[in-house]
């Protein structure tokens, strides 16, 4: 999963929940910007509850944490840091179901990606990286 969507490639992500980097990153910059802390203090990783959860549906609440506390989402921009798989076939499919899930216009979340010129262990193929910063409104 990447983006809150199915991305085939031999290869997948591990992780406590379903693993999508982006919408963590996502999810840990709306956190941040609305001084509510971080992905691992509401959903930590030692919790059952979150064992293989989906990333979209933590996503959803982050939006209604950020929302509860008087704040709008303006805009997402997103950078993924990987060798493969390739994001321009899927960028577009990933903008929807942001957008869906964080009930914002698609023309307002960016999402790019670059390689680490086969340096570190994103260059290995060996894991992805993401960033992500976004501006909210009161």
């Amino acid at each position: 999963m990447l983006g809150g969507v199915e991305i085939p490639f031999e290869l997948g992500l591990e992780g406590h929940s379903d693993a999508d980097v982006l919408l963590h990153a996502i999810g840990d910059a709306l956190l941040g910007a609305a001084a509510l802390g971080d992905l691992g203090q509401h959903f930590p990783p030692g919790d059952p509850r979150w064992k293989d959860a989906d990333s979209a549906n933590i996503l959803a609440d982050i939006e209604h944490l950020v929302w509860k506390v008087g704040f709008n989402i303006a805009n997402i921009d997103a950078t993924l840091i990987l060798e493969n798989p390739k994001i321009a076939p899927h960028r577009d499919v990933m903008r929807r179901r942001i957008a869906q899930i964080l009930k914002i216009d698609i023309e307002n979340i960016s999402i790019k990606a670059t390689t680490s010129e086969k340096m570190g262990f994103t260059g290995r193929g060996e894991g992805i990286a993401a960033q992500a910063v976004v501006l909210l409104r009161e």
